[in-house]
């Protein structure tokens, strides 16, 4: 046969230790082979090492690096597979996907239904990782040679029958760079209802109840309803927003998601149909400086019960995204959305990335994905970003570790 270059590729495995790469690559350095591939896993202990080489010569050639490899896995007493004419297939790899898996806990029949999906519509998973061991597990796998709108519905059903929550992207480059994170805040941001807050402080809870429940039934659409919840906290002392701002419980995880993202670079938002008076001093305490909500109007020291200005329901929840975007350059494409309600529709169908969080079904139809367990910062796992690099980040900057009996923020 002629001298052509032809393809070898080396699978080792065994117990990891020091030296295991470097005698490998040695190996195949005295045969001149070109390193085509390279893949190196790490699991408890393990190793998994994968390199497709190409050697240049006659059959003979090809045979004596094959052997050669086989001496040093010998020597180092660890497992080789060894193929010759192994090659990579560029046609599958030009469609690129991530899958985000999480679950608390994540049970091996999710992963196995998952990857039948994938595998039955003729996809391939090419890598997987663990992102993150708790407060939820996080596994990512990389795959190629599906698109993604044939995924998402298929691994939307394996998650809701299951139990977990799975993110389907593209794997393009605008999943890096700088973001706008958009964030709704009643019942995402923080755990309450800043509307039941003020309405307990007026002693008009049972009457603001009512027309929630008038709205829900679809009597009455958002901006009725507030106007005329509010309509009853007239003649509330204004110091009352000072004892709701401090009854009020952050999600967990929001203030290490916000931490994360403004060391990112990321830009943040809080969109809200509440408060200013409320929402800006949160958002301050977290470095967070671009807000939209409703203004409360408060004369001599009271609530008059009116809203000053335009308010922010759900067309200008996606209006304000699209406005943060355009102040700072950001494209549509790159903004993540996150939010719970009818409400923030509109904002999670326009977000580059629209994210349910412990929504309600409308909410969780029109999103891209879904995420049900109660840690905010688990959108951080969708966007890459793994936990260890988290608590590194953490670390550098003279945080203590978190307590992993415990959920810290």
């Amino acid at each position: 046969m002629d001298d052509v270059s032809r393809t070898l590729l080396i699978t080792l495995s065994g117990n990891d230790r020091p030296g295991v790469t470097q005698h490998l690559f040695e190996t195949l350095s005295a045969h001149e082979a070109r390193v085509l591939d390279v893949e190196q896993l790490v699991v408890r202990g393990r190793l998994v090492l994968a390199v497709l080489v190409a050697i240049e010569g006659d059959d003979e050639r090809l045979a004596q690096a094959r052997h050669a490899v086989r001496q040093t896995a010998a020597e180092l007493d660890m497992d080789v597979e060894t193929v010759i004419g192994a090659a990579e297939d560029d046609e599958r790899r030009r469609n690129r996907i991530h899958i985000t898996m999480l679950g608390a806990p994540l049970g091996s029949a999710a992963l196995a239904a998952a990857a039948a999906e994938i595998a039955q519509r003729g996809g391939n998973i090419d890598r997987i990782r663990r992102i993150a061991s708790y407060p939820v597990t996080a596994i990512e796998f990389q795959g190629s040679g599906v698109a993604v709108e044939d995924l998402r519905r298929p691994l939307a059903a394996v998650a809701a029958e299951y139990g977990a929550d799975i993110a389907v992207q593209a794997a393009v480059l605008d999943r890096r760079g700088q973001h706008l994170v958009v964030m709704d805040v009643d019942s995402t941001f923080i755990q309450d209802e800043v509307i039941d807050l003020l309405a307990d402080e007026a002693g008009v809870m049972p009457a603001v109840a009512e027309i929630t429940e008038r709205a829900m039934a679809g009597e009455l659409d958002f901006e009725q309803s507030l106007r005329a919840r509010v309509a009853l906290l007239e003649g509330l002392p204004a110091d009352a927003l000072d004892h709701v701002r401090a009854r009020i419980t952050l999600t967990p995880g929001a203030r290490t998601l916000c931490r994360t993202l403004t060391r990112l670079g990321y830009r943040i938002a809080l969109v809200s149909g509440g408060f200013t008076d409320i929402i800006r001093p949160l958002a301050a305490d977290l470095g967070v400086t671009d807000v939209k909500a409703n203004t409360l109007e408060i004369v001599d020291g009271r609530l008059t019960g009116r809203v000053v200005g335009e308010v922010v329901d759900r067309l200008g929840k996606r209006t304000a995204l699209e406005s943060f975007a355009a102040q700072y350059g950001i494209p549509v494409r790159r903004t993540v959305a996150i939010g719970d309600g009818a409400n923030d529709i509109d904002m999670l169908e326009a977000a580059g990335l629209g994210i349910a969080f412990n929504a309600k079904a409308a909410a969780r139809d029109a999103a891209d994905t879904a995420v049900n367990v109660p840690y905010l910062d688990s959108v951080l796992y969708l966007m890459g970003i793994t936990r260890e690099e988290i608590e590194g980040a953490d670390a550098r900057d003279g945080l203590p570790p978190a307590d992993r009996t415990l959920r810290a923020e």
